[in-house]
């Protein structure tokens, strides 16, 4: 330390922070890394969210309300030293702002009400920048909640929770549940369960869109395989006008949760507010 600031990136506060880059020490702590000012006012937002605040004196002076926001909720604020925040964040060009964060996740069963009408699964999705932006869609779609199946990648990796730009504090968030297990709660809560695949049948403008629904998006290389399609009640693909093979899969999952949500706000079926945490 010098003065009231922190410079050794080997002191115990900065090892500990530092290991939450690492998910088997996020699963063991129960917390995360949430950097940048968008994130860490969307967690600040929320209660008995963020542990810990570290930010440069810059950043400090920069976002003033966000740490004095931190202090009045009465969390720790640590001041860094640029080499510190180098040490802690995973950007190339950190912004001096970074939160240590609890779990946000909720259970299954407790994200699916009876007001649920949009949903979005994530089967073994992988890539952290393509299921950050997944989430980030479907919150700006006002979709009712997000399930992360147990084969797709951590919500709370850091590249993950950059992609999502808050919106991982948005919505209900679920972790680890069987494909089968969140496709059997998504009917039995009363939604229509779709299957977004490049095979599919029909195309997003021969289906009817208006009632509760859920999509299932897949794998960035070999989207879904036959027996998630065949848990879906439908297997719906977007079609093409151009000449491109494809779209990736956070755009593909953008196209099909909004085509959601306006035929909702047409029918006047959509939620009737967010379904926060």
């Amino acid at each position: 330390m010098a003065g009231s600031e922190l410079t050794n990136i080997k002191s115990p506060r900065v090892k500990a922070a530092r290991r939450l880059t690492k998910r088997a020490f996020r699963d063991r702590d129960r917390s995360f890394l949430a950097e940048g000012p968008q994130a860490v006012r969307e967690a600040l937002a929320l209660d008995d969210v963020v542990a810990e605040l570290f930010t440069t004196a810059e950043a400090e002076s920069r976002h003033a309300e966000l740490v004095a926001a931190a202090r009045d909720a009465g969390i720790p604020v640590h001041r860094a030293s640029g080499e510190v925040m180098a040490e802690l964040a995973q950007t190339v060009t950190p912004q001096g702002l970074l939160a240590v964060c609890r779990f946000v996740h909720v259970p299954l069963e407790r994200a699916l009400t009876g007001e649920t009408r949009l949903a979005a699964v994530l089967a073994h999705v992988r890539d952290p920048g393509n299921a950050g932006t997944v989430l980030r869609a479907a919150d700006a779609a006002g979709a009712d909640t997000v399930v992360f199946t147990d084969a797709s990648v951590d919500p709370y990796n850091g590249k993950c929770v950059r992609a999502s730009a808050g919106s991982l504090f948005h919505l209900p968030v679920v972790t680890g549940a069987p494909v089968a297990q969140a496709v059997r709660a998504l009917k039995d809560a009363g939604l229509r369960v779709l299957a977004a695949d490049g095979a599919g049948e029909h195309t997003l403008d021969d289906v009817d869109l208006s009632g509760p629904t859920a999509w299932i998006f897949g794998n960035e290389a070999w989207g879904l395989p036959k027996e998630i399609l065949e848990l879906a009640d439908d297997v719906v693909r977007v079609p093409i006008y151009g000449r491109a093979e494809s779209l990736n899969l956070a755009t593909a999952a953008a196209v099909c949760l909004y085509a959601s949500a306006r035929s909702q706000r047409a029918a006047g079926t959509q939620s009737p507010a967010p379904n926060l945490p």
